[in-house]
């Protein structure tokens, strides 16, 4: 079973199941391994999420020709909003720690108070739970996002450029 030789349904069709596994793991840390996220983390998920719902789109319409970008664009969006977030999020972990933010408030409580703009500036300044490094297999949680978001760009790229339907 070469992945480079499936069709762009059955590739798409892995890409979502991939983002189903990976947001099961995510729920599994946070309720199971006690790692509660911070909201640079569910912005990764949701980048996730973003990604899952073009995946399985893509997968289920299986279109031929230029229609394929459109679902491949959503993608690539919603996996560049993951790339800038997790690369803000290691950034934030590799500061000496007298230059971490403070503790901010969570999430739920920002969207309630504040307007969405203010949210996302709140977010991306980042806080001292975002500098926190847990490591899973050796490497901190947003590396592996990151590493994943690549992959499934390469992947959806690849299976929108093939031929085969």
């Amino acid at each position: 079973m070469n992945p480079f030789r499936w069709s762009y349904r059955a590739t798409y069709l892995a890409g979502f199941a991939v983002c189903v596994a990976l947001l099961g793991y995510a729920l599994y840390a946070e309720h199971v391994l006690n790692m509660i996220p911070c909201p640079l983390c569910i912005f990764q998920r949701i980048a996730f999420m973003i990604m899952g719902v073009f995946f399985l789109l893509g997968g289920l319409h299986a279109p031929r020709g230029g229609t394929r970008w459109i679902y491949t664009g959503g993608v690539v969006l919603g996996a560049l909003g993951g790339i800038v977030t997790a690369g803000r999020h290691l950034w934030l972990q590799t500061l000496p720690a007298d230059q971490i933010p403070a503790c901010g408030p969570n999430l739920g409580y920002m969207v309630d108070a504040f307007p969405f703009a203010k949210v996302l500036k709140m977010v991306f300044t980042g806080s001292g739970e975002c500098a926190k490094i847990e490591p899973v297999f050796g490497l901190p949680m947003p590396a592996w996002t990151l590493l994943w978001y690549l992959l499934l760009v390469f992947l959806a790229v690849y299976a929108a450029k093939r031929k085969r339907a």
